[in-house]
Parts: structure tokens; sequence; C-alpha cells
């Protein structure tokens, strides 16, 4: 995407939220708006995949805060009219002249490029160089875009780690150039307009500006016989198979990122990272807290009356906790190191919280013998209860 991009398009109304959204509320309208317009779901359908790439540029953005806070900056800027004069600016003669379609060039296609972008610091580093400054520092090849995408695990592989192949249909480098966008046999040159700067730059008034080549568009090299897999922009849309190591011990909604696995750079320039969502599947037994395994475990009245050895699992074997006479309902035993493994080495604990059972219906030997236990049984303490009762009553 170009600077200019950031100014025409509106990213927020892209992902139908405010200006005001946070981070979360964008994540989460752009999984949405991918899911429902992703190619995969709509096979042969170019109006899905056009929107599948408005709302991924528009996440490019609005989801890395750097770059957020830059186009908010260049939207305030340009729509306040700041860079707006006229020929009188200010009241007085030789007010100097300025328009944005100057900034950016005014031809079309003079800088919308597929691959990589321009933030704001960049655009204006070299707008007011004073005096008849030179050309700007080469841009070069641009960066590809960050990926995005979303893996379910089960809860014990989540836990110990595992390796699983990923497959995506994104953009990736073209086999056919090797991602320099030029015909096998051929090589880009270097662009004989800006001799490789990928900026030019323009005297107005008394001021002096830089702006993308519009013979390269800002690449410093142009493809005359461009591939005809990718048609010159080095990069193609393709299905591909990765094995990613999830570490053990990742936890549900955490980001894992892929360096250089993510769009590639235009014309061979670097490749964007990929970023993992992982979706951790519930377990039928164990719960999670932190390092911690949680679980929980029915007992009957009279094992917690009188205490019992408890053997109970884990999720590599089984450990026995003694359960003390007398123990109440909702009482937490803790199985030390056979939680989930930490990074250094440690391992969390298993909390085993303890349920007391008390059964809908029993027998009449049962039933005897209960009585019996509550008449040799002290009552319990009621007696701050009993005299609120006397009081209100």
């Amino acid at each position: 995407m170009s600077s200019k991009d950031w100014i025409e398009k509106d990213y927020y109304a892209a992902l139908g939220v405010p200006k005001t959204a946070g981070a979360d509320d964008i994540k989460k309208a752009y999984r949405k708006l991918a899911r429902e317009s992703h190619p995969d779901h709509n096979p042969g359908d170019p109006k899905a995949e056009e929107r599948f790439k408005t709302v991924s540029e528009a996440y490019a953005v609005l989801g890395d805060e750097a770059k957020r806070r830059e186009y908010d900056e260049m939207r305030s800027l340009f729509g306040s009219g700041a860079f707006r004069r006229n020929a009188r600016a200010g009241g007085q003669p030789g007010g100097v002249p300025f328009d944005v379609s100057d900034l950016f060039g005014g031809a079309p296609g003079g800088g919308d490029r597929r691959f990589g972008g321009a933030g704001f610091q960049d655009l204006f580093s070299s707008i007011f160089s004073g005096g008849g400054g030179g050309g700007g520092a080469p841009r070069g090849p641009a960066r590809g875009r960050d990926v995005e995408t979303e893996v379910s695990l089960d809860f014990d592989d989540a836990v110990r780690g595992v390796t699983l192949p990923l497959t995506l249909r994104a953009p990736g480098v073209c086999d056919t150039c090797h991602g320099n966008g030029a015909k096998p046999g051929t090589q880009p040159r270097t662009c004989p307009v800006c001799h490789g700067a990928g900026v030019n730059t323009r005297n107005q008034g008394s001021f002096s500006f830089s702006e993308p080549c519009r013979n390269c568009q800002g690449v410093g090299t142009v493809v005359e016989e461009k591939c005809p897999e990718c048609q010159g922009t080095g990069g193609v849309t393709k299905t591909r198979t990765m094995n990613v190591r999830f570490p053990a011990g990742v936890a549900d909604g955490q980001r894992i990122r892929l360096a250089g696995r993510g769009e590639p750079g235009e014309r061979g320039g670097p490749a964007g990272d990929l970023f993992v969502q992982v979706k951790v599947r519930p377990d039928e037994l164990f719960g999670r807290s932190g390092d911690d395994l949680t679980l929980t475990v029915p007992i009957t009245f009279a094992e917690a009356v009188l205490g019992i050895d408890l053997r109970v699992p884990t999720l590599d074997g089984a450990v026995t906790l003694r359960v003390p006479p007398g123990t109440p309902s909702g009482r937490i035993l803790r199985a030390r190191g056979k939680g989930v493994v930490r990074r250094d080495g440690q391992a969390g604990d298993l909390l085993v919280t303890l349920d007391v059972v008390v059964p809908a219906t029993v027998s009449e030997q049962a039933r005897a013998a209960l009585e019996t236990f509550a008449g040799q049984t002290p009552p319990a303490a009621r007696e701050h209860l009993d005299a609120r009762v006397r009081r209100v009553g």
C-alpha cells in the first residue's frame, strides 16, 4: 500500500469499526470479515477475494500500534487542510501553492503497489529539505505484509508442545522468477529516471520535497520483460505447507511469530512475518490456570470424614494424594511439579479440588447409620445465626 492509500482509504470503514475501537475489537472484526471473504471459502468469487485483500490491508495498518498512530496522524493532518495553501496564504503575497496530488505525483498508477508501503515518517522526512536539497536515500524493494492465521490444538499438545504441518493459501514468492519480477533469463535494471534512489526531488517555490519515482514506483529498478507467472510483482497466491513448532505450555489466545514466513516483498524485498493465533480445545478432565493444571474430584461424605488415599490422574500417569480426616468440600490439594512445564524447565502444579457428593437417596440401613451418627455428633455451631433469627423473628 502507498502513502496515498493512507490518506484516501478509510481502513476503519473497511473493518466496520469506529476510530475509537480498541485493539481487541479491531482484531475481532478482522477475523470475522477475513473468514467470511477468504478465497478458500469463496472459490472463483473475485469480489470475495477483493474484499479479503481490502480487510487484510486495513488490518495490516490498524492492527499495528505504530502504523495505526501514523495513519491517524496523516489523515488528521490532511483532513484538517494543513497543506492546502493558496497563492495568498495567510493574507500575504508570495504564499506557496500546495496540493496533495503534487505530493504523490497525481498520475494514474503512480504509487499503488501490491506489496510493501510507506509510513508517515518516511513520507514527511524529506518534504521540507530547505533550498535545493538532493534526492532521498534509495528505498529499494519493499517489505512484504504480515500474514495471520489460526490453528486449533488439543489440550495435551498445547501443554506438551507439538510440531504440526500448517497449510496456507496466501501470497508467496514466485517460483518462476524467484521474486525479482523479471522474465527468466533477464534481470531488473536500475531505473534511469531516479538512478536507483526510488525518489525524485521537486522544487516548488521556496520549498523542495521528494516524491516516489513514477517510473519505477519507488522501487529503484524497472522490469522491462515481466515474469509471465507473476506479471512482474515477484509474488503469486499459492498453497504452501510448512512445519510449525508450538512450544510446550503454549496458551489459548497466544500468537506464535514466524519471521519471514509472511507475504514476499516486491521484486525480491524481504518477506513479512507469519503470526499464528493458537486456539486450545478444552480437555474433558483438566483445566488450566497459568502454569497450573486443575482437576475436580468427587468424594463421598464418609471419605471426607474418615480420610482416604486418593489416586488421581495426571497428564503423564497418576499420583496418590492423602485426604485427611475431616476434609471439607472445596478443599484444594496440590501435587507439585505435575502441571505445565515452564520455559526454564520448571513445572507448575496439579491443583485438585475435592467435591463432597451428597447422595439424593440412601438405603434404610444407611439412613439408620446416619441417624445414629447424627445422634452421637454435636450439632454445627449456629448460635450466632439463631440469635439473629430471634431478633428479627
